[in-house]
Formats: C-alpha cells, sequence, structure tokens
C-alpha cells in the first residue's frame, strides 16, 4: 500500500503538473506544448500500467498462498495458528482485490482533469 500510495503521485498531483507543463501566454514560443503533453499523457500511461501490473502481481501471489493455505486448513482442522493464518491472508487479498478498484477511481479522475 505505501508502494502504491508513492506511485499515485503523479495522480495526485496531475493539476500541478498541467499548471507547469502547459505554457502561459507569455511563454507559447518557447516551449512545444504538444510535446510536453504527450510526454505527460505517456507518463501517466505508464504510471497506470505499472501500478495495474503490480497490483494483480499481488493478487496472484496472495491467491495462491490462500489456496495452499486452505488446503492445509482441510487436513489439519484443529490447527489454530494456520487459521489466524489463513484469515490474514484472506484479509491482505480482499484489500489488494479492493486496491484495484481504487486505481480505476484514481485513473479515471486523471484521465478527465488531463482531457
Amino acid at each position: 500500500q505505501e508502494l502504491l500510495r508513492v506511485m499515485r503521485t503523479i495522480d495526485d498531483r496531475i493539476v500541478h503538473e498541467l499548471n507547469t507543463t502547459i505554457p502561459t501566454a507569455s511563454f507559447v514560443g518557447k516551449i512545444d506544448a504538444g510535446q510536453t503533453c504527450k510526454e505527460l499523457y505517456q507518463s501517466l500511461m505508464d504510471a497506470h500500467t505499472s501500478r495495474e501490473k503490480i497490483i494483480k502481481n499481488c493478487i496472484a501471489q496472495t491467491s495462491s498462498v490462500v489456496k495452499t493455505l486452505r488446503e492445509e486448513r482441510e487436513k489439519a482442522q484443529d490447527d489454530l495458528a494456520l487459521l489466524k493464518q489463513l484469515r490474514k491472508e484472506q484479509t491482505k487479498l480482499k484489500l489488494m482485490q479492493s486496491e484495484l478498484n481504487v486505481e480505476e477511481v484514481v485513473n479515471d479522475r486523471s484521465w478527465k482533469v488531463l482531457s
């Protein structure tokens, strides 16, 4: 979650990025606004793609752990430590799955601002 928070900095500062990227009337001839805007668009695309890939990778890994723990739990139903660990991993999995929804909201907001 901390990594995602840091990686979402570009989205959190999109208005500031646009204000510093797009030149005012006095700087129009000195800065290529089209190129600068394309670079901002590309960096936003890269950030969104990498975050989604990271979240999906975490979901896949955590799902695998949950599956393994469930199988172990089937064999040893009296093991409370195993049950506790399974619940902890299930909570982590739900948290990661909810991050996909958060990511969608963050991405939509950024694209609306950029548009």
